[in-house]
């Protein structure tokens, strides 16, 4: 393969969307993000009226008053809130709540995470909009941030809450959406026999919708939108149907004076029917979390000229019949299906449990993205992260996670067996997850686009009040079904956080036992040991100073390849580093020791390259390193006590080209542009430089030791770490560390990298880590 000087390799700025383009994606949204949202109108009003906490009277101030706050909770949290204000607040692009934690992270130096995390190397990772602001807008706030370390875990341990109540929902949105969608078979079948039928038929249908999971979303993806629009074109006309039918005075309710009235009326059962009401919400979070997916402009067309006015209309529309019936058996039958007229309650059952798999769909995709986030970011175990599609890289499958919630979906089907149960649960993990992005986005408001604390405050206690209302009555229904999301974030915020502190650990073991330069000075070009062909890559957490295995191996082998390459491969909180910002090389020592040092970082999106490609980019990156980025200060390090070394970030490596047999230099295609250097040896190997590349006999020289050693073939050298507390240490500690962390460390997965390092070529040796 050759190597060649192409300039332009990162991705392109963001463009100016067309109107088409953005159409075409506003019709994809449709499907992937507005699932959720759009199949709440199946279960608001019967969660509103099931627990008995109110009452549907002859007076009608019950269901206009429910009406009211559906209609001003959509449009303050959903319009306002999500599409007008937080969608901006995008981390290149991506959403959710860890993206906002990463967010704040790379405007203030209050990063957590192992081996960078804070501070220069995110700031160089993040693009150009991560530059260092203005002194006079350095609050107090990020001077507190970043020197107090209990506030920096506070902020990491807000911010894992809103991803474990995240989790939740992915547990409870199939049970709820998909029990709800089925519960129509109640009026469509004869009396009683629904019951055998409803809970067998809800488990096969999520049975059916995680075993697919593992096709992706882009395999049926095209009927996802179809499937949608259908649902809100039907739910339009059976309400305009119904307003005109029945009531068509029932717009009145719109007004804010008819939440006053039915709270003054009902009181106390009023305030606990909210947590019934605020599911008219669900799926709003979901909006933001798949933002990366599309584009801003995308999703408020489809929300404001499609999802908003269907919404709206089919509230209206279930209000208006039941204004006009007040013969029900009991309020628990309040519901969506009782407003669909008789003859068509066979093709809207159809459509509603469609709707409900798709909106499921989206949300356990969802789900997938923010673990795979937080596993990169040292807050998750290791997990086979799949990719369904090799053009949308948000689009994963995780096999373990998936069948993780299918179990526990089916649980909490199978435990509760009822709509009330499940509506209370999925609306704790809604709102919390709602309460977590507010605060959150306050901070953003402050530290990231420099406004007022004023404006950010305001925010802050305006939407905050609302969902901190809504959370009081979530909360009182603890024991009818509340318990559930606070008990699975409850596992979830122990494995997460366990996780990270073992990470922290093993990394602090490893940065105070590195071995020092001058260790390394003293050994001589030769390490003391024999340099045999080919190139050795050592696997590290360090970015800088030399690993504690190394002086293991030089210690106990007797011989190490002549080109030895320490690799740090880095998960950074953002979503994508751009590929000329890719790799850091630089030299330890002088250069006849032929030591380099490789950083490679991805973001959370990023998607890893396999072997071939890696090792390609990796020598492209490490010659081009030779040939010019260190001509300045010629490989040596500038403090050796201290181990700092001038890491050069190599936007294009020198391109390099490999195949069996002589190579023929006249049919390069390179023949007159560039300057060839070429390995004598049978597979070969040779680097095209640019033409009039001013190369001397030292980097010639360099260059032709790399290509043979590239060669003889690369090996690569893992560490297995064994951790254990140290002796002396607490119980607690010894109990995370010894049992937990070890336990979670034996069950999950290697580093994404190693999984593609072929096995022959691997060497692990185990250390034990005493922390």
């Amino acid at each position: 393969m050759d190597l060649e000087g192409a300039h332009g390799a990162g991705a392109p700025g963001k463009r100016r969307e067309s109107w088409g383009s953005s159409l075409l994606l506003a019709y994809q949204s449709l499907g992937v993000v507005y699932g959720d949202v759009a199949t709440s109108p199946l279960y608001v009003y019967k969660s509103a009226f099931a627990g008995g906490d109110i009452q549907h009277s002859a007076g009608n101030e019950e269901i206009y008053g429910v009406l009211s706050f559906v209609f001003w909770t959509l449009t303050l949290i959903t319009l306002v809130k999500y599409v007008l204000i937080v969608l901006r607040a995008d981390d290149g692009g991506e959403g959710g709540t860890f993206a906002l934690y990463s967010l704040i992270c790379r405007h203030v130096r209050a990063g957590l995470l192992p081996g960078g995390g804070t501070g220069d190397e995110l700031t160089a990772a993040g693009g150009k909009g991560a530059g260092r602001r203005d002194a006079r807008t350095m609050s107090t706030l990020r001077a507190l941030l970043e020197r107090y370390r209990v506030l920096q875990r506070l902020l990491l341990l807000f911010a894992l809450l809103g991803t474990c109540m995240v989790i939740g929902d992915g547990v409870l949105t199939p049970a709820v959406s998909v029990y709800s969608a089925v519960s129509g078979l109640e009026l469509s079948m004869e009396h009683e026999h629904h019951k055998y039928v409803q809970l067998p038929v809800t488990c096969a249908i999520i049975i059916g919708l995680f075993a697919l999971q593992h096709y992706g979303t882009h395999r049926v993806g095209f009927l996802f939108a179809p499937i949608v629009c259908i649902w809100l074109l039907c739910i339009s006309i059976i309400g305009v149907y119904n307003i005109v039918h029945w009531n068509h005075h029932v717009y009145r309710a719109l007004s804010p004076y008819y939440m006053y009235q039915f709270l003054k009326k009902t009181q106390t059962g009023g305030w606990m029917s909210l947590g019934g009401i605020l599911l008219c919400v669900t799926g709003s979070e979901a909006m933001y979390a798949d933002l990366g997916h599309f584009s801003q402009s995308s999703i408020k067309l489809a929300f404001m000229s499609v999802v908003y006015p269907a919404l709206v209309l089919a509230y209206m529309g279930q209000a208006a019949y039941i204004s006009q019936h007040h013969s029900f058996e009991n309020s628990y039958h309040i519901g969506f299906y009782v407003s669909v007229p008789e003859k068509l309650r066979w093709p809207v059952l159809v459509i509603a449990i469609l709707a409900a798999v798709v909106g499921s769909q989206a949300v356990i995709t969802g789900t997938f993205s923010i673990i795979k986030q937080c596993s990169s970011l040292s807050c998750f175990p290791g997990v086979k992260i799949v990719h369904t599609s090799s053009t949308v890289h948000g689009q994963i499958y995780i096999p373990e996670i998936n069948w993780i919630l299918m179990i526990l979906c089916l649980a909490v089907t199978l435990g509760f067996r009822n709509t009330k149960h499940l509506a209370n649960a999925q609306g704790l993990a809604v709102i919390t997850v709602m309460l977590v992005t507010t605060c959150l986005m306050s901070l953003v408001i402050v530290l990231c686009w420099n406004k007022s604390i004023f404006l950010a405050l305001g925010f802050l206690l305006f939407f905050g009040t609302i969902e901190v209302l809504y959370f009081s009555a979530s909360l009182v229904k603890f024991h009818e079904g509340a318990w559930v999301p606070i008990t699975l974030s409850f596992i979830f915020m122990i494995v997460m956080c366990v996780w990270h502190y073992g990470t922290i650990k093993k990394y602090e073991f490893d940065f105070q036992n590195k071995v020092s330069v001058n260790w390394l000075l003293n050994l001589g070009p030769s390490l003391g040991i024999v340099r045999v062909r080919g190139i050795g890559l050592i696997h590290t957490e360090l970015v800088s100073g030399i690993p504690a295995i190394f002086s293991h191996f030089v210690t106990n082998l007797p011989a190490f390849h002549q080109v030895l390459v320490f690799l740090c491969v880095k998960s950074v909180p953002v979503p994508h580093v751009q590929p000329e910002e890719r790799f850091l090389v630089g030299r330890i020592g002088p250069k006849e020791y032929r030591l380099y040092r490789v950083i490679v970082r991805y973001g959370y999106r990023d998607v890893q390259k396999d072997d071939l490609e890696f090792e390609k980019d990796l020598v492209s990156s490490i010659a081009e390193f030779i040939r010019s980025g260190d001509s300045d200060h010629n490989g040596v390090l500038e403090d050796t006590d201290k181990s700092c070394e001038k890491l050069s970030s190599i936007s294009n490596g020198i391109p390099l080209w490999e195949e069996d047999g002589e190579v023929d230099a006249s049919v390069s295609p390179h023949k007159e542009t560039n300057t060839q250097i070429v390995s004598p040896n049978r597979k070969k190997t040779r680097f095209v430089l640019p033409k009039n590349a001013q190369v001397d006999s030292e980097v010639r020289r360099e260059l032709q030791e790399l290509m043979d050693a590239r060669e003889a073939g690369m090996s690569f050298i893992l560490g297995h770490s064994y951790m254990k507390a140290k002796s002396g240490s607490s119980f607690i500690k010894r109990i995370v560390i010894n049992f937990f962390y070890e336990f979670l460390r034996r069950n999950s997965r290697g580093p994404s990298y190693a999984a593609t390092i072929p096995h022959a070529s691997t060497l692990e040796v185990g250390m034990v880590y005493q922390v």
